[in-house]
């Protein structure tokens, strides 16, 4: 492709997604298709000779690839996260891609580095942590996780990595973390190779927030029994619920036995650009490292992760490789990035959050936020005042646990009507919402944030919502 072409095409392309996103309320919200229905209007091979983009592209976005898509910045989209893909946002990926620099060293593009470095420390400013954490762009929390852990036992083995690794090691490690924690966590645990039998889920209180009773007797436990607690994390913002962890609490029991505490607030990070919900994360000074996704609710544009730690130094010796082929002169003034993550190639993620920061600054992205917990407290409050339906979780953010309890039903009689009035619903197209098992039930989670959700679009899934768990039942149709 020429760039000529390119530029004609990408025209054509921008204009398509501006239409989309226009458009994007009247679409379905989740994709009805059955198994297999995209692969088979696919060609089985790959095409011999070239063709033109110019018209067939567009014609098979629109027959092939739209019915296919659930439609994460629909206005109904009330389902997992918010995964806003602000347009600013979306202009700085397609720059990173366009430009196709690669970020590993500072001297592979300096420019990468260096807005890096001033976007990940604003949005440490905008969160409110102290001068002393130190900021990097990874992919997703997962991978943020994994490193929070491998940081985690290097410490506590005083770099085992450089010896014998962990089966040198005299005594099992052991991670706590709450069983609301997303499952990432016990991924992270298993790749770093502590194994599932060191992994402690501890049991959460009636907010299904971390019991730190039961967390201090699990750390004297095992202490007991010979294994050495080595790491505690604590989640801001749970999956399910968005239940918030007692930071401070925990972060006492970490420094009074010496562990590596991690925090996740994938979610809830982004509340934090507002004063008023920083105390939902109080005592995150004493963590030793936290990952929060600005490309969850924000508006960043997927996939932009950011992992902060106390000690660079620390992070930068466990995770760096030096083969010469990277070496340069500039590498003892600058930072370079491949050392502090897993991957050696890095995309030019920066763009994309400089670009979503100037074009939206923090007055409009506190203010939408500040929309999306009103409407939380919204529904929260509908819920509350109606007969038979149940809020199973606190508000502190924008998500909302819910189900309907008819008089008469049993538990299990519950919960099979609760997947049933969902999943009408989702099939319908008027929204999408999702399910989650809480204390062994199902509950329904509302989770309200999209760029372009307002208040009348939450009035509308809660009128849709008590139709069908409602209506339908007393139709006798369920």
């Amino acid at each position: 492709m020429t760039p000529e072409e390119f530029q004609r095409i990408g025209h054509q392309l921008i204009n398509w997604i501006a239409d989309y996103r226009t458009k994007i309320g009247e679409f379905p919200v989740m994709s009805r298709l059955e198994p297999g229905t995209i692969r088979a209007r696919l060609p089985k091979k790959p095409p011999e000779i070239s063709e033109s983009l110019d018209i067939s592209l567009l014609e098979d976005l629109e027959s092939i690839i739209i019915p296919g898509l659930t439609h994460w910045n629909h206005p109904n989209f009330f389902a997992y996260f918010p995964a806003n893909a602000s347009l600013a946002s979306v202009l700085g990926d397609i720059l990173s891609t366009g430009l196709g620099v690669q970020g590993m060293s500072w001297q592979t593009s300096p420019a990468a580095t260096e807005l890096e470095e001033v976007v990940v420390d604003w949005m440490r400013q905008l969160v409110g942590l102290p001068e002393n954490f130190v900021g990097v762009i990874h992919d997703t929390a997962s991978t943020a996780n994994l490193v929070a852990l491998l940081c985690a036992r290097e410490r506590i083995t005083n770099h085992a990595q450089v010896r014998g690794g962990l089966q040198a090691e005299p005594s099992p490690l052991v991670v706590y973390t709450s069983d609301q924690s997303h499952s990432s966590i016990e991924k992270a645990a298993l790749l770093a190779g502590f194994g599932r039998m060191n992994v402690r889920s501890i049991e959460t209180d009636d907010k299904h927030a971390m019991r730190v009773d039961t967390l201090e007797l699990a750390i004297k436990t095992d202490m007991e029994c010979g294994l050495r607690p080595c790491a505690v994390v604590a989640t801001i913002g749970t999956t399910a619920t968005t239940a918030l962890d007692p930071l401070d609490k925990i972060a006492y029991i970490a420094q009074t036995y010496g562990l590596w505490l991690h925090v996740d607030a994938a979610l809830a990070g982004s509340a934090m650009i507002l004063p008023e919900c920083r105390h939902m994360w109080s005592g995150v000074e004493e963590a030793d490292s936290l990952v929060w996704n600005p490309h969850k609710w924000l508006g960043a544009a997927f996939d932009c992760s950011l992992y902060y730690v106390r000690d660079p130094e620390h992070l930068t010796r466990v995770m760096s490789t030096n083969p010469s082929y990277l070496q340069t002169t500039a590498d003892g003034q600058v930072k370079n990035f491949r050392d502090w993550g897993i991957p050696l190639s890095r995309r030019f993620r920066a763009l994309k959050l400089w670009l979503l920061i100037r074009s939206e600054g923090v007055i409009r992205l506190r203010e939408r936020l500040r929309c999306d917990l009103e409407n939380a407290q919204w529904l929260r409050e509908q819920v509350d005042a109606t007969p038979n339906w149940e809020r199973l979780a606190p508000v502190p953010l924008q998500t909302v646990c819910v189900r309907y309890v008819p008089s008469g039903m049993t538990p299990d009689e519950v919960d099979t009507h609760t997947l049933e009035w969902v999943s009408r619903i989702n099939l319908s197209g008027k929204a999408y919402l999702t399910t989650a098992k809480l204390k062994g039930r199902w509950t329904v989670r509302v989770s309200i944030g999209a760029e372009l959700t307002e208040s009348h679009h939450v009035e509308a899934l809660w009128q849709l919502m008590r139709c069908e768990a409602e209506e339908f039942l007393i139709d006798g149709s369920d």
